[in-house]
């Protein structure tokens, strides 16, 4: 690792970022845990503290950004790719769960403050890099309207089981396992479903064909 006197505002954001939870465990996303963080790294806080400039939402991003790094590292391509698509996507979810485990306060206060009325955009972003990073290191290809779908269940799922983790007190968190297991099987019942279901282009909306019968009403 460089010297942390020398990192740019962007090495120090990531390097902060591996230290900020455990301090956040104990003071919260707050100043308090920013300067802790920056002293521990041993840089002046106020330098940290530019770093994070826009307060702790930026601190959340910088952690979330850190888990998604830890997850492409657990699981490179090369591991993923002999798996089945619902094995690659379990392994994802629980590597990010792996990663968040030692600071499990930590994330309950993080969600906590996105879900805040002024962090919903934020929490709603973060969300959707989540699944987005998780899709694409399982491969996914999908354009148009299913690139958007499988994201946006996937994020449901994830948004569901963090919340089953940070309730779980089974060991080495069986029922958050179980629970995955559950909802992965629903979104895999939903895509073969959607699968077996034959597009009817007579019956989806076209903005050419639209156009077509205003000009010519009676074709």
């Amino acid at each position: 690792m460089a010297d942390p006197l020398d990192m740019t505002l962007d090495e120090l954001r990531a390097a902060l970022a591996e230290r900020l939870p455990g301090e956040a465990t104990f003071e919260g996303w707050t100043d308090a845990a920013l300067n802790a963080a920056a002293l521990s790294l041993g840089v002046p806080p106020e330098r940290a503290r530019l770093a994070f400039a826009g307060g702790a939402g930026e601190m959340i991003d910088a952690w979330f950004a850190d888990i998604d790094r830890q997850m492409a590292v657990v699981l490179p391509p090369e591991s993923l790719a002999a798996m089945r698509i619902r094995d690659r996507i379990t392994a994802l979810v629980l590597a990010r769960l792996a990663a968040v485990a030692p600071h499990r306060e930590a994330l309950r206060r993080a969600l906590a403050m996105l879900a805040l009325p002024q962090n919903v955009l934020l929490g709603t972003r973060l969300g959707w890099r989540a699944a987005d990073r998780m899709w694409r290191l399982a491969g996914d290809k999908a354009t148009g309207f299913a690139h958007y779908s499988k994201r946006l269940t996937l994020g449901g799922v994830y948004g569901a089981t963090l919340l089953a983790f940070l309730n779980d007190d089974s060991e080495d968190y069986a029922d958050t396992r179980a629970f995955l297991d559950r909802r992965i099987d629903d979104v895999m019942k939903f895509e073969k479903f959607k699968a077996q279901i034959k597009p009817d282009p007579d019956r989806h909306f076209s903005m050419a064909r639209f156009l077509g019968r205003l000009r010519y009403p009676n074709h």
